[in-house]
């Protein structure tokens, strides 16, 4: 188990998250049971691009950090690209699991509500400093969110999909042209490299990347947060909610359980 690990938020940024606004009555659009799910990576300040996401998943849920799945791997990989190894940070638009049958209502109830947006852009101007260079939102939720943010710094955005999006060719134009734009106004981290492939034609494993150690709360097992050996299996990541009882149940497979 590798002792490389988050802390946690210090205490400034705790406080807010502390302050979430309840999803009370709406709580039934969400898989709220599980809790909240709140950001990955720098909380100080220091980070050059902001990652927003729409809302966690399973995977998320189990180590309680954002685009930690397949996903998340898909945005690391793009992280990757711009030669990013620490320095950013990633924020949902939503802290609990949208139900997508339910994402219009969601949206209205919850993304635009007053005191969720208030509360929301205070996380944003609290986590963001003078160093940031850029915003990248993935998927309509996150745009939205990033539509309402008034505080928002005056930095390049890119709004792609989701990176789970069901039209690949879409996503991979999107993240292509925001790596070929990006490049030339992100700093890379000393130990990163901006040089390496951009997208080809199809999603490619080199266009994954594994969480790193430093991003996720201690214990968790080596293994978490690089699925390559379930891809390889045609499997789409190790966490999934089985139909008989999604609200309540997580399914979590290590390497080498039956698929």
């Amino acid at each position: 188990m590798s002792t490389d690990h988050d802390p946690g938020p210090p205490p400034e940024i705790a406080e807010i998250f502390e302050r979430l606004p309840s999803y009370g009555e709406h709580a039934a659009l969400f898989w709220h049971d599980w809790g909240p799910v709140l950001y990955r990576g720098r909380l100080d300040g220091s980070a050059r691009l902001l990652v927003i996401a729409s809302d966690p998943g399973p995977t998320e849920r189990i180590a309680g950090r954002s685009l930690v799945g397949n996903a998340g791997q898909r945005v690391q990989g793009f992280l990757t690209k711009l030669g990013l190894t620490r320095s950013y940070v990633c924020l949902n638009a939503y802290a609990y699991a949208t139900l997508p049958s339910r994402a219009d209502e969601a949206a209205r109830e919850i993304l635009r509500a007053p005191e969720h947006t208030r509360w929301r852009n205070q996380l944003f101007d609290a986590v963001t400093g003078p160093g940031l260079q850029a915003v990248v939102a993935f998927g309509a939720q996150a745009r939205d969110a990033l539509g309402r943010w008034e505080g928002a710094p005056n930095v390049p955005v890119h709004k792609v999909p989701h990176p789970s999006s069901r039209d690949p060719k879409a996503l991979l134009d999107a993240l292509r042209d925001a790596v070929g734009d990006l490049r030339g106004v992100v700093t890379p981290d000393p130990d990163g490299d901006a040089t390496v492939p951009t997208y080809g034609a199809t999603f490619e494993e080199a266009d994954y990347a594994p969480i790193p150690r430093g991003d996720l709360p201690y214990g968790m097992p080596d293994w978490f947060g690089d699925d390559a050996w379930i891809r390889a299996l045609g499997e789409n990541g190790t966490v999934q909610r089985p139909r008989s009882d999604p609200a309540h149940t997580i399914e979590w497979r290590a390497p080498g359980g039956a698929v």
